[in-house]
């Protein structure tokens, strides 16, 4: 929804979730990447609810400039957390009773990457898009203080969601502690530069941290849960 700006976005995105709906009843659409994401739904029974939340949330693009607490809860859960509970029901499609007890910590990891995202993206989604995730910057400027009240909140959250990490289906650890530690390292580097440089430039991983990142997590993710931190 940040892109066609010289198109008319409500119709489209109307238009998306008629023809996702009418695929997901047909079994079948013409356009690929909705066929695709029927046939994972219906394969490996992704409840509803998710897609509605996750197409509430695109729609809400449109509209929101400003956050509540409550608001962005709302457009978190849909945006992000949705996104990694059906991720979740594809890892734990062998033992399906996993799904609710790992279901929090999935969630948890989902909502740190999508605000360590807004951080990252913080000049371009104020001046581009003049829009504010952070209800914390409602009444305040960015400064020093408040990033450090954000990455606080995205530290917690990502303590909470490693526990979850190292329980889940060995075929699939490896792939999640990777994005894990990619964006913790992503998180460091961000909490190292003043706010006043966040506001001016996009931050980011080298591709040489990147690439030493892999064979990393792959050999701590098979050397056991006690080396995944």
């Amino acid at each position: 929804m940040d892109t066609f700006h010289q198109f008319d976005k409500v119709s489209l995105i109307r238009e998306f979730e008629e023809d996702y709906y009418r695929a997901y009843q047909r079994g079948i659409s013409l356009n690929l990447i909705i066929n695709a994401f029927v046939l994972v739904v219906k394969k490996y029974s992704i409840p509803p609810d998710l897609v509605e939340a996750f197409l509430c949330s695109m729609k809400s693009d449109l509209e929101n400039k400003e956050f509540t607490e409550p608001g962005i809860k709302q457009y978190i859960y849909g945006s992000a957390d949705v996104v990694g509970l059906m991720c979740l029901k594809v890892m734990v499609r062998e033992n399906p009773g996993e799904y609710d007890r790992l279901k929090g910590s999935a969630m948890k990891l989902s909502s740190a990457f999508q605000k360590i995202n807004f951080l990252r993206d913080l000049k371009n989604d104020t001046e581009n898009l003049s829009r504010n995730y952070f209800p914390v910057l409602n009444d305040r400027p960015f400064d020093d203080a408040a990033k450090e009240v954000i990455i606080r909140d995205i530290r917690e959250e990502f303590c909470e969601a490693l526990v979850g990490i190292r329980e889940l289906p060995k075929r699939s650890r490896a792939g999640v502690y990777l994005a894990y530690r990619y964006y913790m390292e992503l998180t460091k580097k961000i909490a190292r530069h003043p706010s006043a440089i966040l506001k001016k430039q996009r931050i980011r991983v080298s591709d040489v941290k990147k690439a030493l990142l892999f064979p990393l997590c792959y050999i701590s993710s098979l050397a056991g849960k006690k080396f995944m931190v």
